[in-house]
């Protein structure tokens, strides 16, 4: 299952990215995060529906230097292939 979220808020210059990318890691999802140029921040998801629940919910809340005012969620049953999780720019 793979999860499309744009994050919107403060999510920029505030080390969301890499907050996104180690709790990815910490529940076995791959797939990539960055910044888009409107300020909001995309993120590619793959993993368990139950892994992609849980790291969905860490990313709402964000890390307390960023303030997300929402996540928006589009769910795919495509299976992208992807050996890791990165930063993409």
């Amino acid at each position: 299952m793979n999860a499309r979220l744009i994050i919107t808020g403060n999510v920029q210059g505030v080390g969301f990215r890499a907050f996104v990318r180690n709790r990815a890691i910490k529940n076995n999802i791959t797939g990539w995060v960055k910044n888009l140029d409107d300020g909001s921040v995309e993120a590619l998801l793959s993993g368990s529906q139950e892994n992609l629940d849980k790291l969905i919910e860490i990313t709402r809340r964000g890390t307390p230097w960023s303030k997300v005012s929402d996540v928006v969620v589009t769910y795919s049953e495509d299976r992208e292939e992807y050996s890791l999780f990165e930063i993409i720019s």
